[in-house]
This record gives C-alpha cells, sequence and structure tokens, in this order.
C-alpha cells in the first residue's frame, strides 16, 4: 500500500495518490480527465469537460450558505514529465512511484507532481466532502498550464459564476500570493543544409549533467547553473583551441524549467582528441568551483562516439554558438519597490540543433508590461543577428496586486486565528493562470495559495507533509465564513 495514502489530511493525500497512479503530463490528458469526471459521478457533483480540456466541477452550498458568494477552487491537472537519466519511467503509462523521506514526500527518480497535484487533490477533498459548510463552490481544474497555460487561456468566457478564485498552486505555506508576473515564449528557428564530415576526424560526445535545473519563476534567482549556457563555453573554447566543429546539440526539455543537462556531438581532427579531453577535466573542476555552495556535483565529460556523417556548416555553427553566447538568460533586474523579488528574466530553456534543424526555446518573465517587452525584444535582436526566425507566442499579462481585496483580508484573519501569527503577501515572479482567467473574469477577487513545495519541475521536487493539514484547515475555515453576497 501506499505510504503517502494516510498522510495527514487523508482526504488531499488520499486523492493525491490516485493521482499519482493516473498518467498526466502536459499534452496527455485523456485519462486524468476521464478520472475525474468519473470521480464526479462517484461523489455526486455537477461536473463538465469544456472546449478547452479544462474539467468544471459544481457543488451547492451548504443549508442555510446559499446567500454567500461562490467560491473557485483552482487548480491545474498537468504535470511537468522530468525523469533522472536512470529512470525508465514512461509519463504516459507508468504512475509516479511516491515515498516518504523524513518531513517530504518524494518521488523515485521524477518530478512528485505535487506541482499541482496537491491542489487537484484539495478540490476533489471538497468535493466529496459532506460534511463541510460552505456556499456555491466550483471547482477549476485547467489543463495543460504547463506548457503554455493553454486551459486558462482557452476558458469559454460565461462558463464560470463564482465571485472569488482561490488558486491552490502557490508553494510556500504561510504566504499568500496576490500578484504574478506575465510572460512570453520566444521561439527560434533556423533551417540549414548540413555538410558532410571529414572522415579523417573523430569525434566525442560532450555531456553535461547533475545540474540542480528548478522551475525557471521560482528559483531563477538562485544563480544555478543552465546546461546550454555552460556547454557553450566549452563548446567555443573546443572550436578555437582544438578544431572542433559542431555536429549535434541537445539541451532542456521544458519551456519553464531551467535545464539540468545537456549533450553535444563533436568532430575534430584524431590528434586533438586526448587535448581535448584533458580541457574537458579542467572545465569540470572550474564548473564545480565556480558553482560551489549552489551547486553539489556538476559532471562533465566526453564519450567516444562514431563520427557522424553529416555537421553543421561552419558559419551556421559559429552564429549559433554567438546567439547562444549572447542571449540573456536569468535575472534582469528586480522589482525596484520589492528589490527581492524578480522583476523580469530569461531563460534559455530549451536547444536543439540537429538533421539541419536548429531550435531554441526560451520563457521570458516580467511582472512589468514594458520590462517584459523589452527582453522579449532583446532575445529576438540577438537571434535575428543569427539568421533566424523568432516567433512570440503563449503571452500572457502580469497579475497586479490588490491589497484591499475582500478573501485576502478574511484568509489572513482566519490564519491569524488558526496559527496564532501574520501571514505574508507575496508577488511571484513564477507565471499563474490568475491574471489570465481574471482578463476575461475580472470581477473576480482573486488570492493564491497552498502547502509548500520545493524544487519543482525537477527530480527532486518535494511537497512538506506537516503544511498540508493547516493548508486544508485554512481552505475549510474560509469556506465556511465566506462573504455574503
Amino acid at each position: 500500500m501506499s505510504e503517502i495514502k494516510n498522510l495527514n489530511p487523508e482526504c488531499i493525500w488520499r486523492n493525491f495518490d490516485a493521482l499519482t497512479q493516473v498518467p498526466r503530463p502536459s499534452g496527455h490528458l485523456e485519462k486524468v480527465q476521464h478520472m475525474l469526471l468519473e470521480f464526479a459521478v462517484r461523489v455526486g457533483v455537477e461536473a463538465f469537460l469544456d472546449p478547452a480540456g479544462n474539467i468544471v466541477m459544481r457543488k451547492p452550498a451548504s443549508p442555510g450558505m446559499e446567500n454567500r458568494k461562490s467560491i473557485i477552487l483552482q487548480a491545474h491537472m498537468d504535470m511537468v514529465p522530468q525523469k533522472s537519466n536512470e529512470s525508465t519511467h514512461n509519463f504516459e503509462t507508468d504512475p509516479i512511484q511516491t515515498y516518504v523521506d523524513g518531513e517530504w514526500v518524494k518521488a523515485k527518480g521524477t518530478t512528485l507532481g505535487a506541482d499541482n497535484g496537491i491542489g487537484v487533490a484539495a478540490i476533489m477533498a471538497v468535493m466529496e466532502d459532506k460534511t463541510l459548510v460552505h456556499g456555491p463552490v466550483e471547482g477549476l481544474i485547467t489543463a495543460d498550464e504547463e506548457t503554455g497555460m493553454f486551459g486558462a487561456n482557452d476558458l469559454p468566457e460565461g462558463e464560470l459564476n463564482g465571485d472569488i478564485l482561490l488558486n491552490l498552486d502557490s508553494e510556500t505555506w504561510g504566504k499568500f500570493v496576490i500578484g504574478s508576473a506575465g510572460g512570453v515564449d520566444v521561439t527560434a528557428t533556423l533551417e540549414y543544409k548540413e555538410v558532410e564530415t571529414d572522415k579523417d576526424d573523430a569525434a566525442l560526445k560532450v555531456v553535461i549533467k547533475g545540474l540542480k535545473g528548478g522551475h525557471s519563476g521560482l528559483e531563477i534567482n538562485e544563480g544555478r547553473g543552465n546546461a546550454n549556457k555552460l556547454m557553450a563555453r566549452f563548446v567555443h573554447e573546443a572550436i578555437a583551441e582544438y578544431g572542433a566543429r559542431l555536429a549535434t546539440w541537445h539541451g532542456g526539455n521544458m519551456r519553464n524549467a531551467i535545464p539540468f543537462e545537456c549533450e553535444t556531438v563533436l568532430t575534430l581532427p584524431k590528434e586533438n582528441v586526448e587535448a581535448l579531453k584533458e580541457a574537458v577535466a579542467e572545465w569540470c573542476a572550474l564548473f564545480n568551483n565556480e558553482y560551489r555552495t549552489i551547486e553539489e556535483n556538476i559532471q562533465f565529460f566526453t564519450e567516444d562516439v562514431e563520427v557522424p556523417a553529416t555537421e553543421v556548416p561552419e558559419e551556421i555553427q559559429d552564429n549559433l554558438l554567438d546567439a547562444i553566447y549572447g542571449c540573456h538568460n536569468g535575472v534582469l533586474r528586480m522589482i525596484p519597490v520589492f528589490p527581492s523579488v524578480v522583476e523580469t528574466s530569461s531563460n534559455l530553456a530549451i536547444i536543439d540543433i540537429d538533421g539541419g534543424h536548429a531550435y531554441f526555446k526560451l520563457l521570458a518573465r516580467s511582472s512589468r508590461e514594458s520590462m517584459r517587452d523589452y527582453i522579449a525584444t532583446t532575445l529576438e535582436s540577438t537571434f535575428s543577428m543569427a539568421g533566424m526566425k523568432v516567433e512570440m507566442s503563449g503571452e500572457y499579462g502580469g497579475w497586479d496586486p490588490n491589497t484591499d481585496s475582500e478573501i485576502l483580508q478574511l484568509l489572513e484573519k482566519n490564519y491569524r486565528e488558526l496559527f496564532n501569527e501574520d501571514a505574508i503577501e507575496q508577488v511571484d515572479h513564477a507565471g499563474l493562470e490568475c491574471s489570465v482567467i481574471l482578463g476575461k473574469y475580472p470581477h473576480l477577487d482573486v488570492v493564491s495559495l497552498g502547502p509548500t513545495m520545493r524544487s519543482p519541475h525537477t527530480t527532486t521536487e518535494r511537497c512538506l507533509i506537516s503544511t498540508v493539514a493547516p493548508f486544508w484547515e485554512l481552505l475549510k475555515k474560509t469556506m465556511a465564513e465566506a462573504p455574503v453576497k
């Protein structure tokens, strides 16, 4: 039996455990959609799948609570599919293997999916519990948040009836998020004609791994290594000093995750192979020294491989490398009036160079629209100079804080009464669906909250067990005291 199934509160952990048994990587949500609709039938609440792939559940008010404002509980059903090199996990078919490690719930070799499975489990717990006291409640479980907020972006207007939105996708207990950054995806592509390699050359695969990676919104300010950026530094030297040529490059796999591994295949004169291998060892020591106290064990090594038939033309190779080197990655600036919070950043998330096609994917974020446009244009200019085609997509606005929020004041009062301390109001650099939903339902009073999670979007994702029970207590008390219409 699952270790997590009977943790406290049982109603949330049992439902989260059920979610871990259903594959739900972004882009492959049919199974979890079916599971959620079946759940709604079983517990006797109204539910439907909307045209955007979102699940909407509705539960009527408890007797005597019909005059209360309606609360929408919102979370997203998809999870980021990351796994360790040693894992054979198939995210489209296999359940997540969870376990308890001290104070934390973790997964074996993969992302845990507590982002945002705990939020979905809380909605399920509300929908099935007939003893709760509450006004009208809707559950909005959105599709494909992690790959572009597609469910929220395509949410039909007029579908929701609520007055208050509680987003359950925040990741630090005791902090109420009242604002978040906007963002835009930047995609740069280039088609090129490969050239034949020198048959007298040798070839090496160069691999960097062992980096922490992480959430490109929540952890972009921690100074973690970006595998694509680190690889660029070495490849630049390999070309200049050892006559290397680039054949392929594969780094990163999620637009909103800091890339934690990258591999390239380089060709070079046979007489330079040993010198290049020695250089790799030196760079490995350098990277570990540069990132000491931030990264724990950066691995940088080579493998002998067969010489590929083709490689990137020299001019194209140099232009692409210049673009990788030159594009901004990481924090651009902090919010001037909240200097501890990141305002603007970008993440060089994915690079694929292979078979005559180069593909770069970045996510630019900012809580200020003018700065979001600035960083996006900076990236566009960098890649355009390399001859690449640049497209912007998935744009979403920031969520402006409302410190006069009625639901915020109620949450803060209840938090103080339950836990004898004050909660913290926070603006997040991570993008939340709140801004998109507010664009369609501007009347909503919105706050985001959740239990503590760390390292989402990585194989070290974990949920702090002790924060789930107070999260549930606060949610129940706040629903029971929902404002009168």
